[in-house]
């Protein structure tokens, strides 16, 4: 039946979006495989494969269920119907999960004594060591425990989402009665592990030994017939209702709808191997789930990889990541150094690439803004913050100096809705102008506009970007950003903001393509525009660099550009629904995706345009939900070296052998092994470009 599903997806011209990001995770989890990585940085990216398999199946399987559970059918990209499409899913999945424990206990784990640290269990551990364990538990671990007996009296718990649980199965000493089964959750405030200190050498002992060893001081006067840890994911995809009510009534909306990801339908329900087999028949009955769903880890191995997290952020590991490079100045700004950002702007335009140069030009600009008196507003849309953000802290000044503080708060940001409804409203008090959203569309367009006034007149300068304002996933992402105060770019930002906070419909947009408008008919005319000129005998090609690419329409008319003889090229970090290299489709494209020590998460968009190319950049992929469930903007970089900046950017991405992997016709991806090829990282070489270096960057 598997090979019969196989064909069928082979056949079809469109890649399943859910199965291409389960490609894309594996390609990270070869990461934790790298030689010359050391073993925590590879524990970093088991962790990361983790998590990301967290939110997949909350959200992409969770959204399948959403039709699976009301009777409704869906037709996947790849030509499935929903129910052989979640056996395919499912089965693929259990793959991936037997990779990730088969690394972890055969290719990490026998690294970790020589690395100066162990994961050990109790039976492992010197006397002194048990006693230290003991004290551990009965004066922190124990009085944070709460058995909840599942019987004809009780009700079945509701267990939390993602956290160790211990189902327990017990009998009167007497084995009159029949079994009953009790749940122990594992605070998610402890550590998930217990460390000790042997001669230097740092032990880990992961918290549910301690507990299973402990179990008796729980269950007392009755026989523990098993132990049992597992672990369930709910379904966490929902929805808003667009509403004509005020903002509070908005707000307890998304309160109300962060709850049900506490109680929403199980997905996925992970288990130890050695289980007691009458307490995994209830959950698998009382979770309505299938066989599929159920993980089953090995004894040897470890439940929930994120918490590895511990290990990587350790201070005696801390040696053994890999050193990062400091920042160096953007190629337009190599003299900066706390500078008077407005002079700066009024005199040239500045990209910023990051985490090879430093947001701070941005936060400056900022912090400037909110002293300046000369400033008079400042409006900002935000979707994922730092913590201790100084962002938020400049807008807090700002405001404290009068100054009029407009904020798009988009509290619909994905599992940061709760912290971003908290920051919100501390700038609400502090007198800020916010915004919670815009009625059933996600705000993800990353724009600042700042005025200020100068003498008689009153200049804007504008700041628009692929990322988040955001100043510590700038040290681990890979943006670009524009900052300037070309009058352009601020008419066509405070239009947009226009349409943002009001009720504005422009006319057209200078440089800007926004969505939900105009930006996938837009960005389809680029396309068939190179498709004329590849018709015409003129030099044509495409290059665009995003994190994700769904959209159908858009595919097809890259399928009919490549028919023409148009040369696409694409660099795709995670999903990708388009098929390269199939004969009388899609020939002339060619599919990469670069995944290293950086999340490729930058946007740019070239278009060859008979050798006066067009280049663009911002929030946006080529997804369905980009085009038309979210404010999303891209911008057109005009500055000369700035163009030739970001076509080097392509150019670089282009070049790398390190990083790279390259999609097949059948959906597969194979890591990029040039031949005869010096070793080319994007990542250590971008700290190296110099400006005569881009401006003799070239695509075709």
């Amino acid at each position: 039946m598997i090979e019969k599903y196989n064909q069928q997806i082979f056949q079809s011209e469109l890649i399943s979006r859910d199965l291409s990001w389960l490609h894309f995770n594996h390609r990270v989890l070869d990461q934790s495989e790298k030689e010359g990585r050391s073993i925590v940085d590879k524990l970093k990216f088991l962790a990361i494969t983790s998590s990301n398999a967290d939110e997949f199946f909350m959200i992409r399987v969770g959204s399948l269920y959403n039709y699976l559970d009301y009777g409704k059918e869906r037709i996947d990209y790849c030509g499935l119907r929903s129910i052989p499409f979640k056996m395919k899913l499912l089965g693929d999945y259990q793959a991936f999960a037997a990779l990730q424990n088969k690394i972890f206990t055969e290719k990490l784990k026998p690294e970790f004594a020589q690395n100066g640290f162990l994961v050990q269990g109790l039976e492992e551990l010197e006397k002194r060591e048990k006693d230290k364990v003991t004290h551990y538990f009965e004066k922190i671990v124990f009085p944070m425990l709460t058995p909840m007996v599942y019987d004809s009296y009780h009700t079945f718990p509701i267990l939390v989402n993602n956290v160790l649980i211990f189902g327990v199965v017990t009998k009167s000493l007497d084995n009159k009665d029949k079994k009953k089964m009790s749940f122990i959750q594992i605070p998610q405030n402890l550590p998930r592990f217990y460390e000790l200190d042997r001669k230097g050498k740092t032990i880990f002992v992961p918290i549910e030994e301690i507990i299973r060893e402990h179990l008796g001081d729980l269950f007392k006067n009755v026989k523990i017939v098993s132990s049992t840890l597992f672990r369930v994911t709910r379904n966490g995809d929902f929805t808003l209702e667009e509403s004509e009510d005020d903002e509070a009534n908005f707000i307890e909306e998304v309160k109300k709808k962060l709850k049900t990801r506490k109680t929403g339908r199980v997905v996925r329900l992970e288990i130890e191997s050695d289980h007691d087999k009458w307490l995994l028949r209830q959950l698998m009955s009382k979770y309505d789930i299938s066989p599929e769903n159920v993980i089953k880890i090995p004894m040897e191995a470890l439940m929930d990889y994120t918490g590895l997290w511990q290990m990587v952020g350790h201070e005696d590991l801390r040696h053994l990541l890999p050193d990062r490079q400091a920042p160096v100045p953007p190629i337009s700004m190599s003299e900066y150094e706390d500078q008077n950002m407005f002079k700066i702007l009024k005199d040239r335009d500045i990209l910023l690439h990051h985490p090879y140069n430093t947001i701070d030009p941005l936060l400056d600009l900022l912090d400037q803004a909110a002293e300046d008196p000369n400033v008079l507003s400042i409006k900002l849309t935000i979707y994922r913050l730092a913590k201790n953000s100084r962002v938020v802290n400049a807008l807090l000044n700002a405001a404290e100096n009068g100054k009029h503080v407009s904020v798009l708060f988009e509290v619909k940001a994905r599992f940061d809705e709760e912290n971003n409804l908290k920051e919100a409203q501390k700038l609400q008090k502090a007198g800020c102008f916010v915004i919670y959203g815009v009625g059933s569309l996600k705000t993800h367009t990353k724009l600042l506009l700042i005025v200020r006034r100068e003498r008689d007149k009153v200049t804007r300068f504008v700041h628009m970007s692929s990322g988040n304002y955001n100043e510590d996933t700038s040290k681990l992402y890979t943006d670009i950003s524009l900052l300037s105060s070309d009058e352009g770019y601020a008419n066509d930002v405070q239009e947009f903001f226009n349409v943002i906070t009001g009720h504005s419909v422009p006319d057209k947009y200078t440089y800007l393509l926004t969505a939900p408008r105009d930006m996938r008919d837009k960005l389809i005319d680029l396309i068939k525009n190179e498709e004329e000129n590849a018709k015409q005998g003129l030099p044509s090609g495409v290059v665009i660099k995003m994190n994700s690419l769904q959209d159908k329409d858009t595919i097809m008319a890259m399928y009919s550009a490549s028919q023409a003889g148009v040369p696409i090229k694409l660099i795709v970090r995670g999903i990708c629904s388009i098929r390269p290299g199939r004969a009388g489709l899609s020939e002339n494209i060619e599919v990469r995706s670069i995944v290293g020590d950086y999340l490729e998460h930058s946007r740019i968009y070239y278009f060859h345009n008979n050798g006066k190319p067009l280049v663009y950049s911002g929030s946006a992929d080529m997804m369905v939900r980009s085009f038309e469930r979210r404010l999303e903007s891209l911008f057109l970089i005009n500055d000369q070296l700035l163009k030739q900046q970001a076509i080097n950017i392509l150019a670089y991405n282009l070049k790398d052998n390190v990083n790279t992997y390259v999609l097949n016709e059948d959906g597969s991806f194979t890591p990029y092994q040039p031949e005869d090829q010096k070793r080319f990282n994007i990542h250590k070489e971008f700290y190296k470009v110099k400006r005569e270096i881009v401006m003799n960057a070239k695509l075709f």
